[in-house]
């Protein structure tokens, strides 16, 4: 049995010609944005690169998850697990662009940014954004933001290297390898408890700056997670297709299918509940953030459900789809753009908003008190004209996320051929190996 993976030329041809047009349509984001500061540009960047390290960020969750609850069924395919939790150096890296941008000016994409909404003086002052200015600033944003991210990678890291040393030096009766990556996962979950949510609320939930959900950094969560089930999924049918991972059966993708599933109708859940009860107490500053994106991007909202959840249900309620290669694609293709989708979703009105306003004040010498009242959600105008970009993503939207699509699997295929595909001293590998057969 073949136990290494050669990341060889096509591939990285494949992966590079991805991130050559991402690049391209990047530039051509820059150059042709006919919104105020750039802000197309700077929106994808921080799209992408926030979807892409959350999925890393779950990766990283789940293997540090299941090594703390024993579990030996995974232990197959673990090193997948480990190659894409890796990415969090590069996502680090791609947030602090987006943290230094702001620092240095370069964009607008958040309203609380805006040093003027703190000023009593200025006719901008913003009355809640005080409030919330102890936790959304930029010292803030950039060391709890992003520099969580850079511990993320250290724990990745640390556990990459026990997993690697195991093999080396371990044996049938050494575990001590195995513990100290147990330590180790276990010091990272209550840490990740608190850092992946304060990096979601930041980075994108506080783009509308007036609002709030207690559930918003649960309901990214489940996304990221579905997604990266999405991504290991069609990364073991890739590699059994290649002829590798033998030990890999169809009962190990039918438990990824089911957590797919599962987190697909957890996903769901979050959704729902976050919608009936600001629905139902109908507040406006609550109200606001649905109320904008039925209004204004009512196809992108309701295909968001559509391809998210009764996709998902319906084509894996039967047990064996989850078994079957064809269907295992299918929705796992159809999921990682569903909740790009999502994300877009999520980012974009708030952005737009804000650049706009920012832009308005910029041109009429800050004149109108309304701005409190439009984030506010209270005296808000609903934008009605297709936006290129925002509305609907666009080609450079889609050649955006190609790009970071190629960048993400060029890191991941890097870190997956620089070690054995399989673990060969892990502790619970025959038990991973013959509860499958």
């Amino acid at each position: 049995m073949d136990n290494t993976f050669s990341f060889d030329g096509r591939l990285k041809t494949m992966t590079i010609g991805f991130m050559v047009v991402g690049v391209i349509c990047l530039a051509l984001t820059f150059v042709m944005d006919s919104q105020p500061d750039h802000v197309r540009f700077w929106s994808n960047i921080l799209h992408n690169s926030v979807f892409f390290t959350g999925i890393s960020a779950m990766a990283l969750f789940a293997l540090t998850a299941f090594i703390s609850a024993w579990a030996g069924w995974f232990a197959t395919i673990k090193r997948l697990f480990e190659a894409y939790s890796l990415f969090l150096l590069t996502g680090f890296i791609l947030l602090l662009v987006v943290a230094g941008g702001l620092w240095a000016h370069a964009h607008h994409l958040y309203h609380w940014a805006d040093l003027s909404t703190l000023d009593p003086e200025s006719p901008n002052y913003d009355e809640i954004l005080v409030g919330k200015s102890a936790f959304l600033n930029k010292g803030v944003f950039t060391f709890l933001g992003a520099g969580a991210v850079g511990v993320w990678y250290i724990f990745a890291r640390m556990i990459r290297n026990l997993s690697i040393a195991e093999d080396k030096n371990g044996g049938a009766l050494d575990h001590s390898f195995h513990q100290k990556m147990r330590i180790w996962s276990a010091g990272f979950l209550p840490i990740a408890g608190f850092t992946i949510p304060a990096m979601v609320w930041l980075f994108i939930m506080s783009v509308d700056a007036h609002w709030y959900s207690t559930l918003f950094a649960w309901y990214n969560m489940a996304g990221w997670f579905v997604c990266f089930c999405a991504f290991t999924i069609l990364t073991i049918i890739y590699l059994k297709k290649k002829g590798m991972l033998e030990n890999v059966t169809k009962e190990h993708l039918h438990d990824l299918g089911k957590y797919m599933f599962g987190f697909s109708v957890f996903w769901t859940y979050c959704w729902f509940s976050q919608y009936m009860l600001i629905w139902y107490g109908n507040v406006g500053e609550e109200t606001i953030y649905f109320r904008e994106r039925l209004d204004s991007f009512p196809v992108l909202f309701y295909a968001n459900l559509i391809i998210n959840f009764l996709v998902p249900f319906f084509v894996l309620m039967r047990n064996d789809t989850k078994r079957k290669y064809g269907t295992l694609i299918f929705v796992s293709v159809i999921l990682i753009f569903g909740h790009w989708i999502d994300m877009f979703l999520m980012l974009k009105p708030g952005i737009l908003k804000t650049a706009k306003e920012h832009a308005a004040h910029a041109d009429h010498g800050h004149e109108g008190h309304g701005h409190a009242a439009d984030h506010g959600g209270h005296a808000v105008e609903h934008a009605t004209e297709f936006v290129s970009g925002f509305t609907m993503p666009g080609f450079l939207e889609l050649g955006t996320f190609l790009g970071f699509l190629g960048l993400f699997l060029f890191v991941f295929f890097s870190r997956l051929a620089s070690a054995k595909l399989q673990p060969v001293n892990d502790p619970y590998m025959m038990e991973s190996v013959t509860h499958h057969t």
